[in-house]
């Protein structure tokens, strides 16, 4: 029999009804007891469009109370969110709407058009919704661990997206887990820069419930005011990525974060050495971390303990966690983690399940290692692997060595095919200050292997990023 646990919004509501549950840069704040009455309201509304138990109602939607609102209340409804980058293409999305099955879209005033453009046939923005009347339906009081909560695409290696489930039980533990290795604080607060479409915004959100804490909700990452937030609004805990990180230390100058910031949780992918050791300098609590849409968010991450001493590393699995590395001849190789907060499958894909999970483990398709001590070393993604005349190059280690040049803002490394070698290295380049090809190449031979160093070197205004501000690498060897 499937685990069940009290509706975590109403047993929190009743636990801490006053307290602040989300606080907006405008200064608009909900707590605990009015999130739960409105996303009950927005559950018996969305009731009279036929939303029942198993329907999957796609979002798209940028960060807002009411994309919140709307989660808690499919939550209520048993109903799957189906969360909708708001980036894609139309012919992206479509593709995702018809194969999550989706029913309802729901979006903003600013996205209806051109949510009308898909091939939908019931799109609603939040205010139509809400002008419904209110159908009784009995709501859920209970949460059964092991039923369908959301669904995300993640981009595969080949073909196409893959739609990740999200059991209520992976957020559950994904949040377990993270109090266990960050612990948790009464003063705590989450800042959210990230998409709530994206699985680190998703989870943050979660957590909020789980733990009873405030999160400081932001549209999108703008880094004045995220740094604005970290040195006015008491802000504990934030979720970053490496892009992030360089633009907020810009910004900081030669100032401190106020100490009541305990943690800048780095994810999506490895970070540049030279930062992390510069972010040690100027006493930055940055936590490397390690997780994908299929492990609802961090599923390896360093402690504070360990911080300092272990730059580089993204730390040891979280409690509830388990991790392996498929190793190849040079010692390293796949990543395989196994855990409660590790997705079950992706939806409506039974090719991608049998590829994808071995046993109860994920294969990942990320590189790395594992030290003595059992400290996880993420390298690189399998599919962004370059092999030249049958050696393996790994871009982030070219990019960690470029980005110590202080005349470069940002680097992004990728393989373009060559007919001697198969593939060789090639760098973009978006310059914090003048700088020419040759001293880059100059400089990456005085640290790197010979057949490591970058063959061409682009210099670009800006680097292809997708929502979360990750590094798409895919999409380089278009600028050339």
């Amino acid at each position: 029999m499937a685990e069940v646990i009290p509706h975590w919004l109403t047993k929190q509501a009743d636990l801490a009804p006053n307290q602040i549950a989300i606080e907006l840069d405008n200064g608009n704040k909900i707590n605990f007891k009015q999130l739960r009455e409105k996303s009950q309201q927005f559950a018996r509304k969305l009731a009279m469009l036929d939303i029942t138990e198993g329907t999957h109602v796609g979002i798209l939607s940028t960060n807002c109370m009411e994309m919140v609102i709307a989660i808690h209340a499919l939550s209520y409804l048993g109903a799957v969110g189906v969360l909708l980058n708001t980036r894609l293409t139309t012919n992206e999305l479509d593709y995702q709407i018809d194969d999550a099955h989706v029913k309802l879209l729901l979006t903003t005033c600013e996205l209806k058009e051109r949510a009308l453009d898909l091939q939908m046939q019931t799109v609603c923005d939040y205010s139509e919704v809400n002008d419904l009347s209110e159908k009784q339906v009995e709501l859920k009081k209970e949460i059964h661990l092991d039923d369908y909560f959301t669904i995300i695409y993640t981009s595969g290696t080949t073909g196409f997206p893959k739609g990740v489930i999200h059991t209520y039980g992976n957020h559950w533990w994904s949040s377990i887990g993270s109090a266990l290795n960050l612990g948790l604080d009464k003063n705590d607060k989450w800042l959210i820069p990230l998409p709530i479409f994206h699985v680190s915004g998703l989870s943050t959100m979660i957590k909020s419930v789980i733990y009873g804490m405030p999160v400081y909700l932001l549209e999108k990452f703008d880094e004045e005011r995220v740094h604005h937030a970290l040195m006015e609004k008491k802000i504990t805990i934030i979720s970053v990525v490496t892009v992030m990180v360089q633009r907020l230390m810009v910004l900081l100058e030669d100032n401190t974060y106020p100490e009541n910031l305990r943690c800048m949780l780095l994810g999506g992918g490895p970070a540049p050495k030279p930062l992390l050791e510069q972010a040690k300098e100027r006493q930055i609590p940055v936590f490397q971390s390690y997780g994908m849409t299929e492990t609802s968010s961090q599923i390896v991450t360093l402690s504070p303990s360990d911080a300092l001493r272990k730059i580089g590393s993204a730390g040891k699995p979280l409690f509830p966690a388990q991790l392996k590395i498929q190793e190849d001849n040079d010692g390293m190789g796949e990543i395989l983690v196994k855990g409660p907060m590790v997705t079950k499958g992706y939806f409506n894909n039974d090719d991608a399940n049998h590829k994808s999970f071995e046993d109860g483990w994920l294969k990942t398709g990320d590189i790395g290692y594992v030290d003595k001590e059992g400290f996880l070393y993420v390298v690189d993604r399998r599919k962004d692997l370059i092999i030249s005349g049958g050696e393996n190059i790994y871009p982030s280690e070219i990019e960690s060595v470029l980005s110590g040049m202080p005349q470069i803002k940002e680097v992004a490394v990728t393989g373009k095919p060559d007919e001697k070698w198969g593939k060789v290295p090639i760098a973009f380049i978006v310059k914090n200050q003048e700088v020419d090809a040759d001293e880059i190449i100059s400089y990456a031979q005085s640290k790197l292997a010979k057949y490591k160093i970058p063959k061409e070197v682009y210099f670009v205004h800006s680097l292809p990023r997708n929502a979360s501000n990750k590094l798409v690498r895919s999409k380089l060897l278009s600028l050339v």
